[in-house]
């Protein structure tokens, strides 16, 4: 039996088929994009030995999964990788379903990973309440532009979105068009607060039972929304050999030009992937170096030669290579701080529904709180401090060595 390679170019209302079989490719028609018509396409006309290719779009994971229990393999193609496709100069759907089907025919398709139901619905709702908090951002803005276009003074408190605030707001002389839109603006934040709200009761639930979640909230800085927000990338850490892959799948790893005998030149970071989980690990990164530690330490370093935006993206890059190797090792984070991290945790299960409790969790302490929080200080200030010797021993002996390579 030949083997054929067949090409799929996907669209919301159909799917342009191509086929590949002894060496020929032909254009095979069409087929709705609705599972009832994929379902029943893949039982009728697809064999047990076809290979299908298909393009990273818009629903191509849910066509790819009812088409593969039908087939030996299916390839899901990352098209901005495909220069054979996206630099045609004749581009068609019927001419890119057969350009999919000879690429795989030829072996140089290089497959997309494909996330798991619960991990697409993961992302689905991390999006959501992007959008949701970036609404109600638009909306609180339009309230503080309605009192700059009146010459109000600033809010006597620091949300004037508040119970309080909104005292403060009902209490302003305005024109009839502008308390219109200021109540239409405050009912606009009320109902994106509760649907907030909605999704972080989920994003909770499911990082109170993710043992990957919890531990990589020991990590300074890493709180539950950049903890889920991470692994709704990610999916399997597994499939990520090394940190610097993972540093480059977030687009952290910076772009390097280098030609002939020129020297090498680090630009800026590459920004590959996911633009909201590269704002996630900044803002913990702004967060994790106000805290006493390794990481502080590396950022001031850092701040004192290339200032603080460079400072702080390297040391979300650096924060991104401690969570690969803590779920590498399957191991909580070796200079967390106690309080701090079970704060974190114990806010995210309240969160997810959680019963509050009286009187802490019921187990005997020889320190009282704030012994407790002095000596996880201490213990982060001497880790801080020992990355700084380590950074000055590591420099010594580099320059011994220069002197060492000079003098020979």
């Amino acid at each position: 039996m030949s083997k054929r390679c067949i090409g799929l170019d996907v669209h919301r209302d159909f799917c342009e088929i191509a086929i590949w079989e002894q060496g020929r490719v032909r254009a095979a028609g069409r087929v709705e994009s609705r599972p009832s018509s994929l379902a029943a396409y893949a039982q009728t006309m697809l064999k047990a030995t076809d290979e299908v290719a298909l393009e990273a779009t818009t629903g191509a994971g849910q066509v790819a999964e009812i088409i593969r229990p039908h087939v030996s393999r299916v390839v899901v193609a990352n098209t901005h990788r495909l220069a054979a496709i996206s630099n045609s100069k004749k581009k068609t759907d019927r001419e890119d379903a057969k350009t999919l089907a000879q690429l795989l025919a030829a072996g140089v398709m290089e497959g997309s990973w494909l996330p798991a139901e619960q991990t697409r619905a993961l992302r689905r709702r991390v999006s959501r309440r992007h959008g949701l908090v970036t609404a109600r951002t638009r909306a609180k803005n339009e309230v503080s532009a309605v009192l700059g276009r009146n010459l109000s003074q600033r809010p006597p408190m620091s949300d004037p979105f508040s119970e309080k605030g909104r005292r403060w707001l009902g209490s302003l002389a305005l024109p009839d068009d502008e308390v219109e839109t200021m109540s239409a603006a405050l009912r606009q934040i009320d109902f994106f607060t509760g649907e907030i709200a909605v999704i972080e009761r989920e994003l909770a639930r499911f990082g109170s039972g993710s043992a990957e979640v919890r531990r990589l909230m020991t990590v300074p800085g890493v709180a539950m929304l950049t903890a889920v927000t991470f692994m709704a990338q990610v999916g399997e850490i597994g499939r990520f050999a090394s940190a610097r892959q993972l540093v480059g799948y977030f687009g952290l790893d910076p772009r390097v030009r280098q030609s002939g005998n020129g020297p090498t030149h680090a630009g800026r970071i590459s920004k590959e992937g996911s633009t909201l989980v590269r704002h996630v690990m900044v803002e913990a990164a702004t967060a994790a170096v106000r805290t006493p530690g390794p990481l502080r330490a590396f950022y001031q370093r850092l701040r004192s030669r290339r200032g603080h935006q460079v400072a702080v993206v390297a040391t979300a890059r650096k924060m991104v290579t401690i969570l690969w190797h803590v779920l590498h090792r399957g191991e909580d984070y070796r200079h967390q701080i106690e309080l701090p991290t079970k704060k974190k945790l114990r806010k995210m299960e309240l969160i997810a529904g959680a019963e509050p409790r009286r009187g802490g969790d019921g187990r005997p302490r020889n320190l009282n709180r704030e012994q407790r929080r002095a000596a996880d200080l201490a213990r982060a200030r001497e880790a801080e401090e020992g990355y700084r010797r380590l950074v000055a021993r590591n420099r010594r002996s580099a320059e011994q060595a220069a002197d060492t390579d000079g003098g020979t």
